[in-house]
């Protein structure tokens, strides 16, 4: 079975049955993967939000508590995470940028001379 793009030709039958059975089962695992990341990623907020509301009532100990005394709106969301960001910017410290290097007295040390870092060339 031979492909032809662009005037080039692509023989298949070089491919064995293992290369084909490697390229299809690489394929769907890579395709399992996304598949399982995306069902985790829609079943999760979900799971939260079950277990957020059986907490709730629980502490209520009301079985009135409907979903909009749950429900936060995406301005309510905005305003706590804006004031979240102003405290922890807060908390940072403010440096002077301001870098003071002073020398020592003592210029020479061992431990920064270069030449015992030298290898001695062995003697024949």
């Amino acid at each position: 079975m031979n492909l032809i793009i662009a005037d080039k030709v692509i023989d298949f039958s070089s491919i064995g049955g293992s290369g084909l059975t490697i390229a299809i089962v690489g394929w769907l695992i890579v395709f399992a993967a996304l598949l399982l990341l995306v069902i985790i990623f829609t079943q999760v907020p979900k799971l939260i939000y079950y277990n957020s509301r059986k907490k709730l009532k629980q502490k209520t100990k009301q079985s009135s508590v409907t979903d909009d005394d749950l429900l936060v709106t995406g301005d309510v969301s905005a305003a706590i995470s804006m004031a979240l960001y102003l405290f922890f910017d807060e908390l940072h410290d403010e440096e002077s940028n301001v870098i003071t290097i002073q020398r020592v007295r003592k210029v020479y040390s061992p431990w920064s001379s270069k030449i015992y870092g030298l290898r001695v060339w062995p003697r024949n």
